[in-house]
């Protein structure tokens, strides 16, 4: 018989559905400390927890029964994802369950920031009768610039247009079809930015979006500006942001999530013009009932019928000759998408060789997982990667041929946007490990690695020694040097894998520095 821990605080209907199943015991013991999780958790096969209790490497190692981690919530921040991977334990979530919850606090904050609800609400406390300096504004006939236009922010700007509000939005990854079954306008973040008269931020905290409004964006704003972030914290820039709300460079904002967490002593609480809630998005007897439920079925369905949903970290691969290929076109997918850069409106997988002859699905979901995740964040994930596609309106092709000359098997990943084309091609050499051979025309021969920096310039001598002493310079060591040219003097792509990201000020300066026509930072 089955057991499952659940060690967080969870609600009545998602329990009463684990314990009234046979077959499956269920110990509801909530808020243990790490101590007590590591003394537990070897006695189960089935873990569920919300935001409180970590599930580090220790307690997976401990586990050693343990088979499954559900997270009642869609952020797995507190699990160590990769741990559980190499230790074969399934990590679910439930995305879907805390939307709408999502979504209105959102817009209460819009509206009470609009209207100052919460300063109101203070001096009125204070037995103050203040109506001068609480003058608001209507959202009626004003711009909302949404960043990142998925369920959640698809909620508010529907919401919006109700409310007589123009909305702009950018996303990457929403093509023009589906931002006008939306009734919104596509435009570049510079634009929403500087044309905003209110600001929401909808996107994961990823290496791309960390930082993602900072000082420049709120120099460019209106001073009329208001900035919501329902998101994560560490999208916005808080010194930035505390800098932009004391100097008056916009006009307020409101906040639910901070870059530490809880709050503690910060310079927010002093400030007069920021609405602040403590993460309160999920907050809501409906939202906590619905994942509490979701979670519930997902455990129901894993021990009773060998079903996995929504796990954020598994292939679902029964041929063991796809697994490596799965592995690599995630890869590509990625390092295609961030190559490319801009908007996607359609991904094509290539399966050639003796590869087109086999079962190729997982290897179409796991480049669309890869090309995704740079944008969606932890809420993709090899179940809903096709499902996430289709919503942002991205065809997806695949497609296989037989025919290949120098490679047993072959994967390329295609993606088309408003960028133009960009095509990347891998195999699985002999070693098993995985090779990235082409990009777009340049044969290379890449080890895909988690830092890496692409080029394409003209083919000079000295060019490298340029780039390569304004790294050193910076203590970025590089670790592998692969060029691809056509031919002698034309235009070449080197691609560098590195020990550690590189940082953007260093970008500059080698673009300063060398004629580079291409430079971008990728992380795989």
């Amino acid at each position: 018989m089955p057991r499952i821990l659940v060690a967080d605080e969870l609600a009545d209907e998602g329990l009463r559905l684990l314990t009234r199943e046979e077959g499956i015991a269920v110990d509801y013991r909530p808020g243990p400390s790490e101590k007590d999780l590591l003394g537990w958790i070897p006695e189960y096969e089935g873990l569920v927890v919300r935001s409180k209790t970590k599930v580090g490497a220790a307690v997976l190692e401990a586990g050693v029964r343990l088979k499954i981690v559900g997270r009642a919530g869609i952020g797995v921040d507190t699990i160590d994802v990769e741990a559980a991977t190499r230790r074969g334990i399934i990590v679910m979530n439930t995305p879907l369950g805390n939307v709408s919850s999502a979504a209105e606090h959102t817009l209460a904050l819009l509206f009470a920031g609009a209207r100052n609800i919460a300063r109101a609400d203070r001096t009125m406390r204070e037995k103050k009768w203040d109506k001068n300096s609480l003058v608001g504004v209507e959202l009626s006939g004003k711009t909302l610039g949404v960043v990142g236009l998925g369920k959640v922010g698809s909620h508010v700007a529907r919401v919006a247009k109700a409310a007589g509000m123009t909305v702009l939005a950018f996303d990457p990854f929403l093509s023009a079809e589906k931002a006008a079954e939306l009734g919104v306008t596509l435009a570049a973040l510079d634009r929403i930015v500087t044309d905003s008269d209110f600001i929401t931020l909808h996107v994961p905290l990823s290496d791309q979006t960390r930082n993602l409004i900072g000082p420049g964006e709120f120099k460019r704003m209106k001073k009329s500006a208001r900035i919501i972030n329902c998101a994560r914290g560490g999208v916005i820039d808080e010194k930035a942001l505390i800098a932009a709300l004391a100097a008056r460079e916009i006009a307020g904002a409101a906040l639910d999530v901070f870059e530490r967490e809880p709050l503690g002593d910060s310079p927010l609480l002093a400030l007069d013009n920021v609405t602040l809630t403590p993460h309160l998005g999920a907050s809501t007897e409906e939202a906590q009932r619905k994942v509490a439920v979701d979670i519930a079925q997902q455990f129901v369905a894993y021990f009773k019928r060998g079903v996995v949903e929504n796990a954020v970290n598994i292939i679902a691969v029964t041929d063991p000759k796809i697994a490596p290929y799965a592995a690599l076109a995630e890869k590509l997918g990625s390092l295609a998408v961030q190559i490319g850069g801009g908007a996607v409106s359609q991904i094509e997988v290539t399966a050639l060789g003796e590869l087109a002859g086999r079962d190729t699905r997982a290897v179409v979901v796991a480049a669309l997982k890869g090309a995704l995740t740079p944008a969606c964040g932890d809420r993709v994930n090899l179940v809903n990667a096709g499902v996430i596609a289709e919503e942002r309106g991205i065809r997806v092709i695949e497609s296989k041929s037989r025919d290949l000359k120098d490679w047993r098997s072959l994967v390329t990943v295609r993606v088309v946007g408003e960028a133009g084309e960009t095509a990347v091609s891998g195999t699985v050499a002999e070693d098993r490990e995985p090779r990235v051979v082409r990009v777009n025309q340049y044969e290379v021969d890449l080890r895909p690695a988690e830092h890496l920096l692409v080029m394409f310039y003209p083919d000079r001598p000295g060019m490298v020694g340029k780039f390569g002493t304004i790294l050193g310079a910076h203590s970025l060591n590089i670790a592998r040097m692969e060029v691809g040219r056509r031919s002698r003097g034309g235009q070449a792509v080197v691609i560098l894998t590195l020990d550690d990201p590189v940082p953007p000020a260093v970008l500059d300066e080698i673009r300063s520095a060398v004629q580079v026509e291409f430079l971008r930072a990728v992380r795989l």
